[in-house]
C-alpha cells in the first residue's frame, strides 16, 4: 500500500465523525496533489479558526436578517420598541457595603405656601415678639422641680425683679432641686445631673421669662462646679458640697460684694448733694441708706417710667428710712437734672465694650446728665460683668407684657372710643349690633387692641448706654472706669 493509500485509511473514520460542511475552494495548483482515494473519503475536516470564522460569519448574517425584519414590522404596527439590544440600559451604580441599592427618592417638588393673614410685625423688635412666655404651669415638663415651677410663676409675674434678685432666688430653688436628687443606677452624679436634671429646671425658667446676665453666669458657674466633682465622691458628700458652694457665692459675689460697693459708693456723696437715681436698683438703695445713716445731709431725686414703675417701691422705701425722697416721671427728666448734683444707676448688665445695659430709660438720663455735665457713676457686682458686646438694645432685648403697658385708669380713658371701632373688627370680637347698646369695661381695651390687625402695643424693657456717658463704675473690686470692665471680668471668672 502506497503512502497516500495509508494515509487516506487512517482519515476516513475522523472525516466520518466530523461535521458535514462545505470544504472551501481550494487554488488550482492543489488540486493535482489530492489522490482519488482521499476525494471519495468525505468533506475535509475543518481547523478551529476555519470554525471560528463560519461560527461569526452565521452570526453578522442573523443579525442583518432581523435589521432587515425590524423596519418592515415597525411600518405595519407603527413604532412600538426598541429591539432588546438597542435599549440603553442605565450604568450600575457603585455603593458602599453598608449602602443599600435602592434607588433614592425623587424629591418631591413643594409649592410655597401661602402666607397666613397674620398681625404686621414691629420692624425693628419683631424677633422678639415672638418669645415664649410661660404664665401657669400647664405644659410644664414633669422633670420640674415644684420650688422652681413656683419660682418661674414669679418670674413671669413680675413679683420678684431685678437681676441680681432673680439669681439669688434661682440659686436657692437649686439647692433644693439638689437636696432632692438621686442618682439613677450606673451613672454619675457629676455627668446625670447637668444634663437630665438641671437642664428641664433652667428650660422651664427660660420659658417663664428670658434669663438675665447674671443668671446665665451663675449657671455656668454651676455647670463647672458641678463637672469638677470627683466621681468616687459618695452622693450625699457631693450633694452637700454643692449646697455649700451655693451658699459661699451667694454670700461671695452678692451679700459681701453689695456691703463693699455700698462702704465705697457712700463716699461719692457729699453734704448737700441731690443724688439722682431711675427706676430701682437694690444696691443705690443700700448706698443711699448708707449714707443716710453716716449723718450726710442730702435729697435723692427718684425718676421713673413705664411698664414696670420700679421707682415708687424705691421712693418708699427710701422715704421710709427717713430721706428725703422726690418723686418724677421720665418726661420731667430734663428738669430734674438741672436740680441734681450727681447721679448713681444701677446696672442690669456690664458690657465688655463698656456699654451699660439697664432699664430703659437709663440712657436719656445719662445723655441729660452728661450734657449738665453732672458725673454718672454705675453701682455693679461683678457677677453682672460679661463678656458680650452690646452695640444697640434691638438685637438682644426683652418685651414687657402688653398688659402693663395701660395702667387702669388709661384703659378707662379709652372706652369712649368704641363707638369709632371699624365694624370688621367688632365683628371679629363677636360684638353683636342686636344686643343694643352696651357698656363698655376696661378688659375689653386690650381686645380691641390685639384684635387689631394695624395696632400692636411695644414696649422693651431695656436699653443700652454708650461709655462716654459714665464717669465711674463701682465694684466690690473698687472703681475703675468702664473701659476696665473686660479685665475685671477675666479676674472674677478665674476665681471661679
Amino acid at each position: 500500500m502506497s503512502d497516500a493509500q495509508s494515509a487516506g485509511a487512517v482519515q476516513s473514520p475522523a472525516a466520518a465523525t466530523a461535521p458535514v460542511a462545505e470544504a472551501p475552494a481550494q487554488p488550482s495548483g492543489e488540486s493535482e496533489n489530492v489522490t482519488p482515494a482521499a476525494a471519495d473519503s468525505g468533506p475535509k475536516k475543518m481547523s478551529a479558526a476555519e470554525l471560528k470564522k463560519q461560527k461569526q460569519a452565521e452570526k453578522q448574517a442573523r443579525r442583518a436578517q432581523t435589521k432587515a425584519a425590524v423596519p418592515a414590522q415597525s411600518q405595519q404596527n407603527g413604532p412600538k420598541s426598541q429591539p432588546k439590544d438597542n435599549i440603553p440600559r442605565p450604568m450600575p451604580i457603585r455603593t458602599r457595603p453598608s449602602q443599600t441599592n435602592e434607588p433614592m427618592p425623587k424629591e418631591v417638588k413643594r409649592e410655597p405656601k401661602k402666607p397666613s393673614p397674620k398681625k404686621t410685625q414691629s420692624l425693628f423688635f419683631g424677633h422678639l415678639i415672638n418669645q415664649p412666655r410661660q404664665h401657669s404651669m400647664v405644659g410644664a415638663s414633669k422633670d420640674v422641680h415644684p420650688a422652681v415651677l413656683a419660682l418661674g410663676l414669679q418670674y413671669s409675674s413680675y413679683t420678684i425683679c431685678g437681676s441680681t434678685a432673680r439669681m439669688v432666688a434661682m440659686l436657692i430653688a437649686f439647692k433644693a432641686v439638689i437636696e432632692s436628687y438621686q442618682t439613677p443606677p450606673g451613672n454619675s452624679l457629676a455627668r446625670h445631673l447637668t444634663s437630665h436634671h438641671l437642664s428641664p429646671q433652667i428650660d422651664y425658667l427660660r420659658s417663664c421669662r428670658p434669663l438675665s446676665i447674671t443668671m446665665g453666669n451663675a449657671i455656668r458657674w454651676l455647670k463647672d462646679v458641678i463637672i469638677k466633682i470627683d466621681p468616687s465622691t459618695p452622693e450625699a458628700d457631693a450633694k452637700r458640697d454643692l449646697v455649700t458652694e451655693i451658699d459661699d457665692f451667694i454670700r461671695d459675689r452678692v451679700t459681701v460684694a453689695d456691703k463693699l460697693i455700698a462702704e465705697n459708693g457712700f463716699k461719692k456723696i457729699e453734704k448737700g448733694d441731690v443724688v439722682l437715681t431711675y427706676a430701682s436698683s437694690s444696691i443705690v438703695e443700700k448706698t443711699l441708706v448708707r449714707a443716710h445713716k453716716e449723718g450726710i445731709p442730702f435729697t435723692v431725686i427718684v425718676v421713673d417710667s413705664k411698664p414696670l414703675f420700679e421707682g415708687k417701691q424705691l421712693a418708699r422705701k427710701l422715704s421710709d428710712q427717713g430721706l428725703s425722697v422726690k418723686y418724677l416721671l421720665i418726661t420731667s427728666a430734663s428738669h430734674a437734672v438741672k436740680q441734681a448734683t450727681k447721679v448713681l444707676l444701677g446696672a442690669h448688665a456690664m458690657m465688655s465694650n463698656g456699654r451699660l445695659y439697664s432699664r430703659v430709660g437709663t440712657a436719656i438720663v445719662s445723655m441729660l446728665a452728661h450734657a449738665q455735665t453732672l458725673p454718672v457713676i454705675v453701682l455693679c457686682e461683678s457677677v453682672k460683668f460679661t463678656e458680650r458686646v452690646a452695640l444697640d438694645s434691638i438685637v438682644g432685648n426683652e418685651l414687657a407684657p402688653a398688659d402693663e403697658i395701660l395702667s387702669e385708669s388709661e384703659r378707662k380713658a379709652l372706652l369712649p372710643l368704641k363707638d369709632h371701632l371699624p365694624d370688621s373688627l367688632l365683628r371679629k370680637l363677636g360684638e353683636k349690633e342686636a344686643e343694643g347698646p352696651r357698656k363698655p369695661k376696661t378688659g375689653e381695651v386690650m381686645k380691641w387692641i390685639e384684635g387689631s390687625d394695624n395696632l400692636q402695643m411695644l414696649q422693651i424693657l431695656y436699653d443700652v448706654t454708650p461709655a462716654e456717658y459714665i464717669n465711674l463704675v463701682i465694684t466690690e473690686y473698687g472703681s475703675l472706669p468702664p473701659s476696665s470692665v473686660p479685665v475685671v471680668h477675666r479676674l472674677s471668672t478665674d476665681k471661679w
